[in-house]
């Protein structure tokens, strides 16, 4: 066995911040925002004198050479009001935490969080003091409110301004429950990462993965959900029995992933919901490398019968799986163009493993991939410009190409990189990574397609299998 469990598995079968101490501080109301909506796009006259404000733009593809430097003090409120999810000018200070910690992360900002910045009165949320915030060293302002409603709700106000050009950029409201008031915090972050980027939104979306623990000849391993920022994390499984290879549906109502339950290798799905989970396919072969088609009605998966390992689908609903490929060895790692009208597969048909791609029925199998060594483990981006996978030559390394197999990209230059999965947007990869030696530990990790900004991903045990979820409504 050379790559990891998923992989072992196909083939075994065969600012200058401003250090002011932040205090709470109540003035007269903003303008109230409004439950989520698009945002307002409101431009005000650029500053007057001699100097023509620059314009305000995040480059994705350019690494993190220069980032933008981003204001964000705490979010006040009119009244501090007790809520099931605490007061809520203490959720001021972690909201504004968590719009930090997201942009940071993106490696395109230099954001300036609530701990060294000034109070804002409640007043001034929609009159920033452009004057104060310009000589604090930071490009643009990211200011909001919370209030607790009559119903039990949360409302979060998020606004982002250009300081320069002393002009409000975009503004958006979220009225959420307080069970999901960290949503707001991320809705506020990808409101804000949309605006000066030009790119989709990724930060509300969540990760689903295996978690580990134990020594490597008896791991234990559990499915386990989270935040993709690590928050709200929980075990859906009991570790009583292995599992592999989750995947979300589309509507991110049930999960798809391989388990020995009861010793037989087989595809469950996990309704999130309800905690149940049953059998996709009854059959004693061999079924594993599970993934949805992107309108959920599919499952597509890999069935070895006879010694020989093929991709299937089989309705989402149940019914007679359908054979898509019939070549020797082994066809495996299915993943679907987000048309719907393709599918990569990894297969060594030629000798070695190697990228395909078909039609989703399994006509036309073209290869892609050409390079030196081994390719595995397809992911079509969401955005349907590119293919990732993990490259085997000396190494395990994350990559991207193109869908024709041309520009071929090499992220990571780790020991062990494997498994990579798309955020929402199409612009970052998650994936785990193993470490040397024999212990058999592995973290989640990860990389943005500058293969600049590469981060951990904090879980309280080992990770494994990573896969990215859409984005939430």
């Amino acid at each position: 066995m050379t790559l990891r469990y998923s992989l072992a598995l196909s083939w075994l079968v065969a600012l200058a911040a401003l250090a002011v101490p932040v205090s709470a501080q109540a003035q007269s109301a903003p303008v109230a925002a409004q439950t989520p909506r698009a945002p307002d796009q409101q431009q005000q006259p650029p500053a007057t004198g001699d100097q023509t404000p620059p314009p305000l733009e995040v480059s994705v593809t350019g690494g993190t050479s220069a980032p933008l430097g981003i204001a964000i003090p705490v979010m006040p409120t009119a009244s501090a009001v007790n809520t099931p999810a605490g007061r809520t000018d203490e959720l001021g200070r972690q909201l504004a935490q968590i719009v930090t910690n997201d942009l940071k992360g993106s490696g395109l900002f230099n954001p300036v969080g609530p701990g060294a910045l000034k109070s804002v009165p409640y007043g001034e949320v929609t009159a920033p003091t452009f004057d104060f915030w310009s000589g604090a060293g930071a490009q643009t302002l990211v200011q909001g409110f919370v209030r607790a409603n009559g119903d039990g709700t949360l409302t979060v106000g998020c606004y982002l301004y250009d300081i320069f050009a002393r002009s409000e950029l975009t503004r958006q409201g979220f009225v959420v429950s307080p069970s999901d008031w960290r949503r707001a915090g991320h809705k506020c972050a990808d409101m804000v990462y949309t605006r000066l980027t030009g790119e989709g939104p990724y930060f509300d979306s969540r990760i689903v993965y295996i978690s580990e623990t134990g020594p490597k000849a008896h791991r234990l391993k559990r499915l386990a959900i989270m935040d993709q920022d690590g928050a709200n994390h929980r075990f859906l499984t009991n570790g009583q029995s292995i599992v592999l290879t989750p995947r979300f549906s589309p509507d991110q109502k049930s999960i798809v992933y391989m388990s020995y339950l009861n010793d037989r290798p087989a595809i469950y799905l996990y309704d999130i919901g309800t905690a149940r989970q049953h059998l996709v396919v009854n059959n004693p072969s061999l079924t594993f490398a599970p993934r949805f088609s992107p309108d959920g009605r599919w499952i597509l998966f890999s069935m070895a019968v006879a010694g020989n390992t093929n991709l299937y689908r089989v309705e989402t609903a149940g019914g007679s799986p359908q054979r898509l490929t019939n070549s020797p060895g082994i066809d495996t790692g299915g993943s679907y163009s987000p048309d719907g009208t393709r599918i990569a597969f990894e297969s060594d048909r030629s000798g070695t493993q190697q990228i395909y791609v078909m039609g989703a029925d399994g006509s036309n199998p073209q290869r892609i991939s050409f390079g030196n060594g081994r390719y595995a483990t397809p992911a079509w981006s969401p955005r349907g410009d590119l293919i990732a996978f993990t490259k085997i030559a000396g190494g395990f390394r994350i990559g991207v190409m193109s869908p024709t197999g041309g520009n071929e990209r090499l992220l990571t230059d780790s020991w062990q990189d494997e498994q990579p999965s798309w955020s929402p947007n199409g612009r970052v990869l998650v994936f785990f990574r193993s470490h040397q030696g024999g212990a058999g530990n592995a973290d989640l990790w990860s990389v943005d397609l500058t293969g600049v900004n590469e981060r951990r991903l904090a879980t309280p045990l080992d990770g494994s299998d990573p896969a990215w979820g859409p984005l939430r409504p």
